[in-house]
């Protein structure tokens, strides 16, 4: 308000009755503590009446936006200094245990050691007083640990000393870091990626191998490039092929299957993900095993280009899946102790998979809505063993000739 200070007190009689439903605000302290002050000396606050003092405060409050009780701690001050001032307290201050020169000296400590953790450094500070008789560590000899840290942060300090440090990792909140426990049950799957080599520096295909750890149902396919936009729908194309409801996918730490893209698929799907711990080279194991015995014993070491990798898909869902889950048998382990107490495993069981998955209780209950015992049985008699495996061997002929087909051409 433009010389609002040197209103009468008819005219701010007047002015605090029109405006009672406004409201009003200074655009800085400093402008309402020196409008204030002026306001104040002009209408010789001390010396007005009482009924005046509290029409002047008000207006003060109207005008300045500042509460009453605010207003009334201005005006106090204005009747006690005669003036104004923005007051700001300093606060409690603690006393200073290490000083400036206490700081460079922790500094030269841990630039000549490179920095060791809060107690190795605490007991250098403390074998410098006491073990060496050096004066300057009387104050830091006893420091504590975390005090330590608390020095490291200031800016003398780290204007002292430079450290460099490698790049660390981000850690990755996808999947749960713990082996499956099945509890007998199938649709827990141990999943890892096989490579089909490189050749004059061009990646070739990748195996995806999943594996489920009660029944060893095995689904495998191949994929072009070991990427999310590649590897989802070969996924979901592959965990549609199994008879059983997913409830674990367990892989190692690999990114291909360490991403938001893989962990959204199974979130949708509602199947639980877990990847390997460290220093547990059994935790998947078993689809380890099968990359051996399956994969490269079927499909060998040689490169396969990646243009082949919807040739190969055709076979393992043609061919190859029926062959393993209904016509190969598998060992089934026993876990025992031997005579040392020593845990063994024995295989004196050996079947399918489709029969493995048979003879557990309750197998209407893990089934697919879409999926029944006498659709599996079908499949199984559709064909012997020897049977299916020969068409199964005539298929991958034909598709390893298709592939020195296309690399003659």
């Amino acid at each position: 308000m433009i010389k609002g200070e040197q209103q009468s007190l008819e005219q701010i009689q007047a002015f605090m009755e029109g405006s009672e439903g406004v409201t009003f605000k200074g655009r800085s302290q400093r402008e309402i503590y020196e409008w204030t002050q002026a306001t104040l000396c002009w209408h010789s606050y001390s010396s007005l009446p009482r009924a005046d003092k509290g029409l002047v405060k008000g207006y003060i409050s109207k005008v300045t936006g500042l509460s009453r009780a605010q207003a009334t701690r201005l005006v106090a001050q204005y009747v006690a200094d005669g003036t104004i001032v923005v007051s700001r307290g300093r606060g409690k201050r603690f006393t200073v245990t290490y000083l400036p020169v206490d700081v460079a000296l922790l500094a030269e400590v841990d630039e000549a050691h490179e920095t060791l953790s809060g107690p190795a450094t605490r007991k250098l500070l403390y074998r410098g007083y006491y073990e060496f008789a050096d004066a300057r560590y009387e104050r830091l000899a006893h420091i504590s640990s975390a005090h330590i840290y608390n020095l490291r942060q200031l800016r003398s300090y780290r204007e002292r000393v430079m450290v460099f440090s490698k790049t660390r990792p981000t850690a990755v909140a996808i999947g749960v870091r713990r082996k499956p426990e099945p509890g007998g049950r199938p649709g827990y799957l141990r999943v890892d990626t096989v490579h089909q080599g490189d050749q004059d520096g061009v990646k070739g295909v990748y195996h995806i191998n999943l594996v489920d750890e009660v029944t060893q149902f095995e689904i495998v396919g191949a994929v072009e490039h070991i990427s999310e936009s590649y590897l989802k729908p070969l996924l979901e194309r592959l965990l549609k092929q199994f008879p059983f409801r997913i409830l674990g996918f367990h892989t190692d730490n690999g990114s291909e299957f360490i991403n938001h893209v893989v962990a959204e698929l199974l979130n949708k799907l509602l199947i639980e993900q877990t990847k390997s711990r460290p220093r547990k080279s059994n935790d998947n194991g078993l689809v380890e095993s099968k990359n051996g015995s399956v994969i490269r014993k079927h499909m060998g070491f040689d490169h396969m280009a990646k243009e082949h990798a919807a040739a190969i898909n055709a076979f393992y869902e043609t061919h190859f899946n029926p062959y393993l889950n209904f016509h190969r048998p598998c060992g089934v382990p026993e876990t025992k102790k031997d005579s040392k107490g020593k845990t063994v495993s024995v295989y004196n069981w050996y079947a399918t998979p489709w029969e493995i998955l048979r003879q557990l209780p309750g197998l209407a209950g893990f089934l697919k809505d879409d999926e029944t015992v006498e659709q599996l049985d079908r499949l199984a008699a559709a064909d012997s063993d020897t049977g299916a495996a020969t068409k199964m061997r005539k298929a991958k002929q034909q598709l390893f000739a298709g592939f020195e087909q296309r690399r003659s051409a």
